[in-house]
């Protein structure tokens, strides 16, 4: 039976009002950002190991991390920039010279330089001026380019930065030799309508050719936004697998690229039947469960367990799935419980050649439905509690914390008058 098309005419509707670009480069950002996230942690193994699968995948530039935040971090980007990957390894940095300078040391090719551009990171944070920001952040692209660097220049929160500063920043960086601008919506406080206006008026403004965004997804609309911004134009969106990231993580791989393919029919260039098997490596090495309910790789995402949608599936996947398990490494489950109807438990038989008459199978389905419901859940109130102990008190715990200050200044002589 032919499949009938995902993609259907509402979709070419609104064709004409997309700009896509050709080709979109996937930046990603798990292993900077993404361990950035309370309480996570690759080591230099660690990171090389997801480094690989995303360069194998199709990723086009893998951000390793911050070089000048300790001697390991440094090790780990320079293993990276080393190990011969296809993707292109970019290492971040502030507007700071011994920044710069430990990027080039790394041997990554290309460089990520920050630095925050709204009134209230200048005024609380920085405690510089918008003038002083612009002559570091123009040194700071001079010293890249000058090292041989490919330089990303990017702003902290971008979306709520006055524009006319904005544009005068982002001109002066581009003159003195950036290559990429990026735009970040760092507290993800943009929806989708204000975003596409704020970066239709950054085109305008700037006119850029190669451009990203970083999306945060504080509000739950990462995701949107970065689609928002691919349909306008922007030619590399930052993900990270499972969505991980500071806060409430952000946007997800799997989410925008299999949107691309599957909702816009854009070629994101990945291989998307190892995406799973990637973001369950992910899950291990950096102890963040993936939500039952997360969108494409979450444990739930392809199980089916009540009748009319079972009987649906039976009869044709796409009633109730927008794309194949398989198309991302999975499979399908059919969850026998206390929604079950008929339909799952006579494909359920099938698996051992087993037959049952109606009555027979009026029976078992009652079974089934009261074995459902009275499952206990000791177990999982037990997994709960665990899980919100580890999630609530991330990092080290108060106790280790005064252990190590004792151990420092066991007379406690540095108590404060």
């Amino acid at each position: 039976m032919a499949s009938p098309r995902l993609v259907e005419w509402y979709h070419a509707e609104t064709a004409p009002q997309r700009h896509f670009a050709d080709p979109i480069l996937f930046w990603d950002e798990t292993l900077r950002d993404g361990e950035q996230m309370p309480g996570v942690h690759f080591s230099p193994e660690e990171k090389l190991s997801i480094a690989e699968d995303l360069s194998e995948i199709g990723v086009a530039v893998i951000d390793a991390g911050i070089p000048v935040v300790s001697d390991q971090e440094a090790q780990a980007v320079h293993r990276l920039a080393h190990a011969g990957l296809k993707a292109k390894i970019l290492a971040s940095a502030r507007t700071v010279p011994r920044d710069i300078d430990a990027v080039a040391r790394s041997g990554a090719t290309h460089i990520g330089i920050f630095v925050a551009a709204s009134n209230v990171h200048l005024q609380y944070k920085l405690k510089m001026t918008a003038e002083e920001v612009l002559k570091a952040a123009v040194s700071s692209v001079q010293q890249a380019k000058q090292a041989g660097l490919h330089v990303a220049f990017v702003t902290e929160d971008t979306t709520r930065s006055p524009f006319d500063f904005i544009e005068r920043l982002y001109s002066a960086v581009r003159d003195a030799g950036a290559d990429r601008l990026v735009v970040s919506d760092t507290v993800g406080v943009m929806t989708p309508l204000t975003f596409r206006w704020f970066l239709q008026e950054f085109r305008r403004r700037l006119h850029p050719k190669d451009w990203a965004v970083h999306c945060h997804n504080d509000f739950g609309l990462a995701t949107a936004n970065t689609l928002v911004a691919l349909e306008e134009g922007v030619n590399v969106p930052h993900v990270c697998v499972n969505g991980l990231g500071e806060r409430a993580g952000n946007a997800s791989l799997e989410e925008v690229a299999m949107a691309l393919e599957s909702l816009y029919g854009v070629r994101a260039g990945l291989k998307f039947d190892r995406l799973y098997a990637l973001s369950r490596k992910v899950e291990e090495l950096s102890g963040v469960p993936v939500a039952a309910n997360k969108a494409l790789v979450g444990y739930n995402s392809f199980s089916h367990e009540a009748g009319i949608h079972t009987h649906g599936i039976l009869a044709h996947t796409l009633t109730y799935e927008p794309l194949q398990p398989e198309t991302l490494g999975r499979q399908r489950r059919m969850i026998l419980g206390k929604h079950t109807g008929k339909a799952a438990i006579i494909e359920k038989l099938k698996e051992r050649n087993r037959v049952l008459n109606d009555e027979q199978l009026t029976h078992l389905l009652h079974r089934v439905k009261i074995f459902g419901e009275a499952h206990t859940k000791h177990e999982l109130h037990q997994f709960l509690g665990e899980y919100r102990s580890i999630y609530e008190h991330p990092g080290i715990t108060d106790a280790e914390f005064w252990k190590i200050v004792d151990s420092i200044d066991p007379q406690g002589r540095g108590r404060a008058a």
